[in-house]
Formats: C-alpha cells, sequence, structure tokens
C-alpha cells in the first residue's frame, strides 16, 4: 500500500498534467484522481479544493521569484544615486541587472510547468493576476526610482502611464522567453540584449546617454 508521501506526489503529478492540458477552470478533480489512481477522498485529505491543490504547484515558484524581484529592486533603489551621477552610457553598470534576471531565469526554467501555469493556465484561480502584481511591484519601484532621478535633474516627474507601460514591458519580457524560448541556454544567450534594451531605454528617457 503506497504511503501518503507517494499518493499526494501521485496526484499532483496527476494534477500538473490536467491543468497544463485543460487549464485551471477546465480541470476536473476526478480525472486528476483517477489518473493518480486515488480516490476523491484521498484528494480531500491533502488538499481543500481545487484551488488548494493548484496552490500546491504554483505559490513556492511564485514566492521564490516575487522575493528576486523585490531583493532587486531594493538593491537597486540603494544605488541608484551612483547610476545618477554617472553620466557616460559606457561607464553604467548593469551588473545587478544580469544576475537579477539571470537568477530569474534560472528559476523560470526550474519551474516551467508551474510557471506556465501561472501565466497562462490560471485563469479563475486567485493566482490569474500574478502577472498583474509583478507589473504593480515594478510600477512603485520606477515611480520611486523616476521621482529620484527627476528630482536631481530638476525635471518634470514621468508621466504615470509611461511609468505603467514600462512596467508591462520589463514583466513581459520575460513571460515572452518562457512561452517562446524552451531552452534555458538560449533564453540566457538573449538576456543581455534585452537587459541591455531596457535598461538603455529607461535610461534615455532622463537624457542619460
Amino acid at each position: 500500500m503506497q504511503n501518503e508521501k507517494e499518493t499526494k506526489e501521485k496526484l499532483m503529478k496527476s494534477a500538473k498534467a490536467e491543468f497544463m492540458e485543460k487549464g485551471y477552470m477546465s480541470a476536473s478533480l476526478r480525472t486528476i484522481c483517477k489518473k493518480a489512481g486515488v480516490t476523491t477522498g484521498a484528494l480531500y485529505f491533502f488538499f481543500k479544493d481545487k484551488e488548494d491543490l493548484f496552490a500546491s504547484l504554483v505559490q513556492e515558484p511564485l514566492d521564490k521569484m516575487m522575493k528576486i524581484i523585490t531583493d532587486h529592486y531594493e538593491s537597486e533603489t540603494d544605488h541608484i544615486f551612483e547610476h545618477i551621477k554617472d553620466s557616460d552610457s559606457e561607464n553604467i553598470e548593469f551588473a545587478d541587472d544580469f544576475v537579477a534576471s539571470s537568477k530569474a531565469i534560472k528559476l523560470l526554467y526550474s519551474y516551467y510547468d508551474e510557471m506556465i501555469l501561472l501565466i497562462a493556465k490560471s485563469q479563475g484561480s486567485r493566482f490569474e493576476n500574478s502577472m498583474d502584481k509583478f507589473v504593480s511591484i515594478t510600477e512603485k519601484h520606477y515611480t520611486k526610482i523616476s521621482e529620484i532621478i527627476c528630482t536631481n535633474k530638476n525635471m518634470p516627474n514621468m508621466d504615470a502611464n509611461v511609468i505603467h507601460w514600462i512596467s508591462h514591458v520589463h514583466i513581459e519580457a520575460f513571460a515572452y522567453l518562457l512561452t517562446h524560448v524552451k531552452s534555458e541556454d538560449e533564453a540566457e544567450k538573449i538576456l543581455p540584449h534585452i537587459i541591455k534594451y531596457l535598461t538603455g531605454g529607461w535610461y534615455r528617457l532622463y537624457d542619460f546617454f
């Protein structure tokens, strides 16, 4: 007789396949249990409901990605004055952006299926707005950074709509890699071009170049 750990693992494996194929809303708990070879009673022993089962797959990678992003933004805020003082584009350091972005890429591909579930298969669950949450955090960060830059350069604050759009572009760049580039190695090759483009465009708005 299989133990509880094995039963839970089978349920999660079956659930991942069902959610990946049909999405959260259309996924069937009965089908998940059937393919896992367990009863629905066994499922409810481990999970409260379908959303709890979905959360068991995506919550951990979501939390890890959130930490990578927030840690990077805090570090970037601490060092923004160094970027402001350096008006020579050849000397602006993008090392922190590359390091944080590389961590994000590694996490995305380590949890490839789970991240696809979050991005494309979570409609109807509490996770369906995860991308918007990343955009919101990014928007708050760049609003703060923009205010620092504009104050330093004695110029009007950046239009909020522009910052909102830029925040979407930043987050969607990583979603694009995950949904269009199957290999982590290939994504790492593309990443420097994306970071240089996004970061260069951001600073160009303030005539840093």
